[in-house]
């Protein structure tokens, strides 16, 4: 989400070092850690109370499915993957007819439709 790499991290660091020193970065990085066991907490509190306010019927809901990319992939493009089944035929040549492939021959123009768009 933030993309925070080894060498951004290393950054990071220096800066919080320069700005609040080494006698009072150890108190702050517990405070800091302290607020995110907190909010992990309440954010795992809240996901139990909306699974018991919904009921049995939504016992396999996860938050995570209300995220739009997993949404789709759920829901839309479920099933098709499954139901495609490998076909033997070769694919069909562009321009291809019943009687023969549809290559062109050297110098051979391609066929020209002027309704096309």
């Amino acid at each position: 989400m933030f993309d925070l790499s080894l060498p951004k991290l290393l950054v990071l660091a220096v800066i919080a070092l320069v700005i609040f020193g080494p006698s009072e970065l150890p108190a702050i990085a517990a405070q800091a850690g302290r607020a995110l066991r907190d909010l992990r907490k309440i954010a795992e509190s809240a996901k139990n109370d909306l699974r018991e306010g919904l009921g049995p019927e939504f016992a396999d809901f996860d938050v995570t499915d209300l995220h739009p990319k997993n949404f789709v992939r759920k829901h839309l493009m479920e099933g098709f993957d499954d139901d495609a089944e490998p076909q033997d035929v070769p694919p069909a040549h562009i321009g291809a007819s019943a009687d023969g492939p549809g290559d062109l021959a050297p110098g051979e123009a391609p066929p020209y439709d002027s309704e096309a768009t």
